[in-house]
């Protein structure tokens, strides 16, 4: 299960760094970042109608989307207002695809902005943790994707980090989030350097 950890280090570092930051969450009890503009949400849905708003009708609302959330890939067909009440029978729980936020957002982009960030949490070797952020590169349509394994950083204040993009894989020394956060914004300061 993902704490939101890294997301919550990212928005921190990016307000010390002395950006405008609009958080979005989703359930966890960590304490809002000071100076940060949070946003709470409960399912995949409500998250994608948040970046939406966001970023804007012509995604120019924001310089950089940084995407450390863990979103669940299905959700259940249907839901229920109340309890559904335990019965001998059987239940089969339907599951439907959830929207790919961030390579919604990748398609929909016609410039270089928003500098696109996401992230790629694998179970697997390290080999195919880099491979699994390669093809997002592209499927996505991002300009960075933040390799790492589930199991060192699901639940934890520190994590092992791959930075991959078009032009290599930088691995990042383990250690806090909080401190990972800066080279990932480091990142992002670059991107925009570059387009002006």
């Amino acid at each position: 299960r993902s704490s939101g950890k890294m997301g919550f280090a990212i928005a921190t570092r990016a307000r010390a760094r002395g950006s405008e930051v609009t958080l979005i969450a989703g359930p966890t009890a960590l304490p809002t970042p000071a100076g940060v503009t949070r946003i709470d949400v409960r399912s995949a849905l409500d998250m994608q109608a948040a970046v939406a708003r966001a970023l804007g009708a012509e995604l120019d609302a924001a310089d950089a989307l940084v995407m450390a959330a863990a979103v669940g890939d299905y959700r259940p067909t249907s839901t229920h207002d109340q309890k559904l009440k335990r019965t001998a029978d059987a239940l089969q729980l339907g599951l439907t695809p959830n929207p790919d936020i961030l390579a919604a957002v990748g398609a929909a982009r016609r410039g270089v902005r928003p500098v696109l960030v996401g992230f790629a949490v694998e179970a697997a070797s390290d080999a195919q943790v880099l491979a699994y952020a390669r093809a997002k590169l592209d499927s996505k349509r991002v300009d960075v994707v933040v390799a790492n394994h589930a199991a060192d950083a699901f639940g934890k204040d520190d994590n092992r980090v791959t930075l991959v993009t078009h032009d290599g894989a930088q691995a990042l020394a383990p250690g806090p989030k909080s401190e990972l956060a800066d080279p990932i914004l480091d990142f992002v300061a670059k991107k925009l350097e570059e387009q002006g």
